[in-house]
């Protein structure tokens, strides 16, 4: 784990260098225009600025395809060398031209570090601490600012500031950014595994999570080659059975992990789509309202994550037998009358369900004495105190699992399981009714709590094993996808359903991210805080305007830290929808407030103020929220194959929406003014709360594979109930 940390760090200088660009030209910029007289040429201003906004799109158009081709480390080493060659251009800058070709280097330096570092983040981090991690990007670029600030302003208390000199210093830390690249980056091992290099991605896990057994994580990484094309959900009913036993029932399958102990048997229940269902319910339920609009796989991802009361709620309608999709525990007399109709022998298997044989591998899927805890009384055979209590895990309380096809081709399926904790009002009713079931266990060999119900998404696994005969898949130690999972990414693959539907999330949420104002606002602060009148708070101190103002920058962005980490904490505990529904409104209020001191007539003390607060708390609301997450979800969404190109397209999408605001910002505060320029803000603002209520799902602590599954289930199921 802490390799992972630490590698989260050394990628996230390149946002430190991105965060400390921003404030550096915003302050700069005083400097620049009066040596080149730029006061009545707000167009060259503007494209000063978004030169760098222009190299950064330009790179971007490359930069996911080729790191799909070369990886993301070479491409963070890359990203450091034109971060220092363009501060090395900066400083030299002769004239106004030799600028524009400096900045324009930076830019390309930002672009590559903007788009890979959050994919590098997310393909090294454990699911648990992922959004923790991919927060920091946020927090470093802020941190970043604040230095820059409190040099910039140091700078302008001298008699002669030198904007050169300003710029130029970006290149001291870009070469620690080209140290840690060089000698501490490890390579992500999703890419490696996508390109066949299986030793070096062990070697890579092994060091990222700090042991030695690391086999289920790398076959989940083998498994999201996949395209997920035939993937279905089933939902089980799980109970341990004895290695001897022969498995005789047609509606039984058995479950194996990656590892050698307990095996575990299955019983296919409920026979229609979970998604299906979800979705009826979701449009059933809520006609004539709001919700009603929500994309089913909204409700989807959110099955996993909400607990509703089981009376009269979402979850008891759906599964009146079982609760929610992925809970344990079920009214006593609902699960007694199930059980008795299997065990009349009637089929209630679902849509998979029978294809698949009970005769597969030995090998453990959920062992309670894996890591020598012993099975607890009162919870569930997953979890015990919040904690995977075996290395199956593949985190989020997530389960890969394998079973063997029936058509006779030895071909095997993965199945990816999901079990909450609560076994509570479930175990008495199971036990009770365990005699004479079709899932056949000896009661007298059952512990307290062993049986479960769980969910799964099945799909054909990746894994190179054409005919398998032994006891585990994993048994020779010899881990290896298919040859059609690694011959590489092709562009007809964005057109499927569920690429097509996470495209709409990221590129949704980053152009609206852009059209909310935050960077456009970032990088013209001081000038905005000083047509607010905010010098007039520090007139008394003997600082001039442009110290003034640069000054109040500084602490505006010292403030944001703490705000940062206030949404590192709760990025993996409350969620990215959760954030987002509950900072936009904030935002909102804010922005109004703006709008409402710069159009009331009031005095210049109290007019400074309500400008300087509200910008505060815009400013801290934002990067808890609407800053870092849309890149988060950007590099969580996306499958493997096509990652790079699809986080290479919802960047372009974050650039020329950076650059549209960034280079009209100047010409919109001389025509409508700051009462106009945050009232456009605002009604972004409320349009991306709608845009994120009902398109953006929750996905905190679910491995990206699963994520990438559950767009795909979901998107094809909504597709289809449209033909209808």
């Amino acid at each position: 784990m802490r390799g992972a940390v630490f590698a989260a760090l050394a990628a996230t200088m390149g946002n430190l260098l991105q965060g400390w660009d921003n404030a550096t030209i915003a302050g700069a910029l005083i400097y620049i225009k009066r040596e080149f007289n730029l006061e009545t040429q707000p167009t060259l201003e503007g494209l000063i600025v978004a030169m760098s906004l222009i190299g950064a799109t330009v790179i971007t158009t490359f930069s996911g395809p080729v790191s799909d081709s070369v990886g993301r480390r070479p491409m963070l080493i890359v990203s450091s060398l034109l971060y220092c060659l363009g501060g090395v251009v900066m400083l030299w800058s002769p004239n106004v031209y030799v600028l524009l070709l400096g900045r324009l280097l930076d830019g390309f330096g930002v672009g590559l570090a903007v788009t890979l570092v959050p994919v590098y983040i997310s393909e090294t981090s454990p699911p648990e601490i992922r959004g923790q991690l991919n927060t920091l990007p946020q927090f470093t670029g802020s941190g970043g600012m604040f230095l820059s600030y409190c040099m910039v302003f140091g700078m302008s208390l001298m008699d002669a500031p030198s904007w050169r000199f300003m710029l130029g210093v970006l290149s001291i830390p870009s070469l620690l950014y080209f140290v840690l690249t060089v000698f501490y980056l490890p390579e992500s091992p999703r890419w490696l595994v996508s390109k066949g290099k299986m030793n070096e991605a062990k070697k890579v896990l092994q060091k990222l999570r700090g042991r030695e057994d690391v086999t289920g994580e790398l076959a989940l990484l083998i498994e999201g080659l996949g395209t997920g094309v035939d993937t279905s959900i089933e939902e089980y009913v799980m109970g341990p059975a004895n290695d001897e036993e022969a498995t005789t029932d047609k509606d039984q399958i058995k479950l194996y992990g990656a590892e050698h102990g307990q095996s575990w048997i299955a019983k296919p229940v409920t026979g229609q789509s979970t998604l299906g269902m979800v979705s009826r319910y979701g449009s059933m339920a809520n006609q004539g309202s709001m919700a009603n609009m929500m994309d089913p796989l909204v409700t989807l991802f959110g099955s996993v994550h909400e607990k509703l009361p089981q009376t009269g709620s979402m979850r008891s309608a759906i599964f009146p037998n079982f609760g929610s999709m992925f809970n344990t525990a079920a009214d006593d007399n609902g699960r007694d009358e199930n059980w008795e109709v299997e065990s009349r022998g009637e089929d209630t298997s679902s849509d998979v369900g029978h294809d698949d044989s009970d005769d597969n591998l030995r090998s453990p899927l959920l062992s309670p004495h894996a890591s020598g805890v012993a099975p607890p009384s009162n919870g569930s055979m997953l979890m015990q105190s919040g904690e995977l209590v075996n290395s199956t895990g593949i985190g989020g309380g997530w389960q890969l699992a394998y079973k063997k096809a029936q058509d006779g081709t030895g071909e095997l399926k993965r199945v990816y399981l999901h079990q909450e904790v609560g076994m509570g009002s479930m175990r008495g009713s199971m036990r009770g009714s365990m005699r004479g079931s079709v899932v056949s266990l000896p009661p007298s060999d059952l512990l307290d709590g062993q049986l479960i119900q769980a969910a799964g998404l099945v799909s054909q696994s990746t894994l190179n094993i054409k005919d398998f005969k032994g006891e585990s898949p994993f048994e020779d130690g010899n881990v290896q996808p298919s040859a059609a999972a690694t011959k590489g990414q092709s562009w007809r693959e964005l057109l499927e359903p569920g690429v097509k539907r996470a495209l709409i999330v990221g590129m949704g949420m980053q152009i609206l991210q852009q059209f909310s104002g935050i960077n456009g606002v970032l990088y013209y602060t001081p000038q905005i805080l000083s047509q607010a009148g905010v010098d007039v708070l520090l007139s008394r101190l003997g600082i001039g305007s442009d110290s003034a103002s640069l000054l109040i920058s500084g602490l505006t962005t010292l403030l944001m830290l703490p705000s940062i980490g206030l949404a590192m904490r709760l990025m993996d505990i409350s969620g990215r929808r959760f954030l987002l529904l509950n900072t936009l409104p904030v935002l909102i209020g804010s922005l109004i407030v703006l709008v409402l001191s710069n159009v009331i007539e009031m005095g210049t003390v109290l007019h400074a103020t309500l400008s300087t607060i509200s910008v505060v708390v815009y400013f801290c609301c934002f990067v808890m929220g609407f800053g870092p997450i849309p890149n988060i979800l950007c590099s969580e969404i996306f499958p493997t194959r096509v990652r790079g190109i699809c986080i290479a397209i919802c960047s372009l999408t974050f650039w020329f929406g950076d650059i549209i605001v960034t280079y009209s910002l100047p010409g919109l505060l001389s025509s409508i003014g700051l009462a106009g320029v945050f009232g456009i803000y605002a009604i972004v603002c409320t349009i991306s709360w709608f845009f994120v209520y009902m398109k953006v799902p929750e996905t905190k602590g679910m491995p990206l594979e699963v994520i990438s599954e559950f767009f795909n289930v979901g998107a094809r199921q909504a597709e289809a109930e449209k033909d209808m």
